[in-house]
Protein backbone atom coordinates (compact mmCIF):
# COMPACT_ATOMS: atom_id res chain seq x y z
CA UNK A 1 0.00 0.00 0.00
CA UNK A 2 1.16 3.28 -0.84
CA UNK A 3 1.76 5.90 2.22
CA UNK A 4 1.44 8.56 -0.15
CA UNK A 5 -1.96 8.39 -0.98
CA UNK A 6 -2.76 7.81 2.61
CA UNK A 7 -5.72 9.17 4.30
CA UNK A 8 -4.84 9.36 8.06
CA UNK A 9 -7.61 10.04 11.02
CA UNK A 10 -6.73 10.27 14.73
CA UNK A 11 -9.21 9.26 17.13
CA UNK A 12 -9.16 10.21 20.34
CA UNK A 13 -10.99 10.81 24.03
CA UNK A 14 -11.09 10.76 27.68
CA UNK A 15 -14.79 11.24 28.72
CA UNK A 16 -17.28 8.12 29.02
CA UNK A 17 -20.43 8.24 26.99
CA UNK A 18 -23.74 7.01 28.73
CA UNK A 19 -22.03 4.33 30.83
CA UNK A 20 -19.60 3.05 27.89
CA UNK A 21 -15.88 3.22 29.27
CA UNK A 22 -13.81 5.55 26.81
CA UNK A 23 -12.14 2.53 24.90
CA UNK A 24 -15.86 1.25 23.97
CA UNK A 25 -16.41 4.77 23.10
CA UNK A 26 -13.58 4.92 20.97
CA UNK A 27 -14.62 1.29 19.11
CA UNK A 28 -17.82 2.23 18.44
CA UNK A 29 -16.63 5.62 17.22
CA UNK A 30 -14.16 3.83 14.57
CA UNK A 31 -16.87 0.98 13.44
CA UNK A 32 -18.48 4.09 12.01
CA UNK A 33 -16.02 5.19 9.65
CA UNK A 34 -16.95 2.95 7.01
CA UNK A 35 -20.64 3.74 7.37
CA UNK A 36 -19.41 7.92 6.31
CA UNK A 37 -17.04 6.54 3.24
CA UNK A 38 -14.05 6.09 5.27
CA UNK A 39 -13.16 2.48 4.79
CA UNK A 40 -10.46 1.22 7.69
CA UNK A 41 -7.16 -0.04 5.63
CA UNK A 42 -5.61 -0.48 8.45
CA UNK A 43 -5.72 1.01 12.40
CA UNK A 44 -3.03 1.05 15.50
CA UNK A 45 -3.61 -0.21 18.80
CA UNK A 46 -5.11 2.31 21.41
CA UNK A 47 -2.45 4.51 22.89
CA UNK A 48 -2.74 6.01 26.33
CA UNK A 49 -1.17 9.60 27.82
CA UNK A 50 -1.80 12.13 30.56
CA UNK A 51 -4.26 14.76 29.47
CA UNK A 52 -2.65 18.15 28.04
CA UNK A 53 -1.95 20.70 28.49
CA UNK A 54 -3.89 20.00 31.83
CA UNK A 55 -2.52 16.56 33.30
CA UNK A 56 -5.13 16.59 35.89
CA UNK A 57 -7.98 16.05 33.67
CA UNK A 58 -8.54 11.82 32.70
CA UNK A 59 -5.76 10.38 30.81
CA UNK A 60 -6.20 10.05 26.81
CA UNK A 61 -6.83 7.08 24.66
CA UNK A 62 -5.76 7.75 20.61
CA UNK A 63 -5.45 6.00 17.72
CA UNK A 64 -4.57 6.42 14.03
CA UNK A 65 -6.49 4.85 11.19
CA UNK A 66 -5.61 4.66 7.31
CA UNK A 67 -8.67 4.69 5.73
CA UNK A 68 -9.43 4.90 1.69
CA UNK A 69 -12.36 7.03 0.77
CA UNK A 70 -13.74 8.77 -2.52
CA UNK A 71 -14.26 11.79 -0.38
CA UNK A 72 -13.12 15.10 -0.62
CA UNK A 73 -11.07 16.64 2.18
CA UNK A 74 -13.61 18.79 3.59
CA UNK A 75 -16.44 16.30 3.03
CA UNK A 76 -13.77 13.88 5.04
CA UNK A 77 -13.88 16.53 7.61
CA UNK A 78 -17.49 17.50 8.00
CA UNK A 79 -18.01 13.16 8.25
CA UNK A 80 -15.57 13.00 11.07
CA UNK A 81 -17.60 15.95 12.60
CA UNK A 82 -20.85 14.62 12.31
CA UNK A 83 -19.21 11.25 13.95
CA UNK A 84 -18.28 13.78 17.19
CA UNK A 85 -21.69 15.00 16.93
CA UNK A 86 -23.33 11.73 17.70
CA UNK A 87 -20.86 10.49 20.41
CA UNK A 88 -21.38 13.35 22.00
CA UNK A 89 -18.79 16.02 21.65
CA UNK A 90 -19.54 19.22 22.76
CA UNK A 91 -16.95 22.36 22.04
CA UNK A 92 -16.35 24.70 24.90
CA UNK A 93 -13.12 25.41 25.33
CA UNK A 94 -9.64 24.60 23.43
CA UNK A 95 -7.88 21.29 24.89
CA UNK A 96 -11.57 20.69 27.18
CA UNK A 97 -12.08 16.81 27.74
CA UNK A 98 -14.24 15.42 25.51
CA UNK A 99 -16.31 12.05 24.69
CA UNK A 100 -14.51 12.06 21.16
CA UNK A 101 -12.38 14.08 18.89
CA UNK A 102 -11.37 12.76 15.21
CA UNK A 103 -8.86 14.59 13.26
CA UNK A 104 -7.90 14.85 9.61
CA UNK A 105 -3.99 14.16 9.97
CA UNK A 106 -3.63 14.01 6.09
CA UNK A 107 -5.22 13.40 2.61
CA UNK A 108 -2.01 12.25 0.67
CA UNK A 109 0.41 14.42 0.21
CA UNK A 110 -2.10 17.29 -0.41
CA UNK A 111 -1.47 20.66 1.42
CA UNK A 112 -4.60 22.73 2.23
CA UNK A 113 -4.63 25.76 4.06
CA UNK A 114 -8.71 26.88 3.82
CA UNK A 115 -10.93 28.57 7.05
CA UNK A 116 -11.51 25.26 9.26
CA UNK A 117 -9.20 23.43 7.24
CA UNK A 118 -5.14 22.80 7.49
CA UNK A 119 -3.79 19.56 5.93
CA UNK A 120 -1.43 18.33 7.17
CA UNK A 121 -2.72 18.51 10.36
CA UNK A 122 -0.67 21.70 11.64
CA UNK A 123 0.38 20.25 15.11
CA UNK A 124 0.36 16.27 14.39
CA UNK A 125 3.90 15.58 14.11
CA UNK A 126 4.75 17.24 17.25
CA UNK A 127 2.93 14.70 19.22
CA UNK A 128 3.36 11.21 19.99
CA UNK A 129 0.38 10.17 20.78
CA UNK A 130 0.01 11.04 16.74
CA UNK A 131 2.98 10.01 15.41
CA UNK A 132 3.13 6.72 17.82
CA UNK A 133 0.19 5.43 16.58
CA UNK A 134 1.14 6.11 13.12
CA UNK A 135 4.54 4.92 13.26
CA UNK A 136 2.95 1.07 14.06
CA UNK A 137 0.77 1.24 10.96
CA UNK A 138 3.06 3.29 8.50
CA UNK A 139 6.40 3.77 10.06
CA UNK A 140 7.34 4.77 6.45
CA UNK A 141 4.53 7.74 5.82
CA UNK A 142 6.18 11.12 4.96
CA UNK A 143 4.70 14.29 6.55
CA UNK A 144 3.60 16.00 3.18
CA UNK A 145 5.16 19.13 4.21
CA UNK A 146 8.52 18.82 5.74
CA UNK A 147 9.26 15.06 4.21
CA UNK A 148 10.05 13.35 7.36
CA UNK A 149 8.65 10.16 8.35
CA UNK A 150 5.71 8.56 11.08
CA UNK A 151 8.71 7.03 12.48
CA UNK A 152 11.40 9.72 12.80
CA UNK A 153 8.79 12.53 14.05
CA UNK A 154 7.48 9.91 16.70
CA UNK A 155 11.23 10.34 17.92
CA UNK A 156 11.50 13.62 17.86
CA UNK A 157 7.65 14.05 19.52
CA UNK A 158 7.89 17.15 22.31
CA UNK A 159 4.05 17.12 23.33
CA UNK A 160 2.54 13.36 25.02
CA UNK A 161 5.63 12.39 25.10
CA UNK A 162 4.06 10.22 27.86
CA UNK A 163 1.95 8.18 24.71
CA UNK A 164 2.31 4.56 25.61
CA UNK A 165 0.91 1.89 23.62
CA UNK A 166 -1.98 -0.34 25.80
Amino acid sequence: MNTDEAVIVALGGNLALEGQAVQAVLELAAGRLAAVGLKPVRRSGWWRSAAWPDPTQPAYLNAVAWVETALEPRAVLDALLGIETAFGRRRSVPNAPRTLDLDLIAYGRRVVDEPGLVLPHPRAADRLFVMGPLAQIAPDWRHPVTGETAADLAAGATVGTDATPI
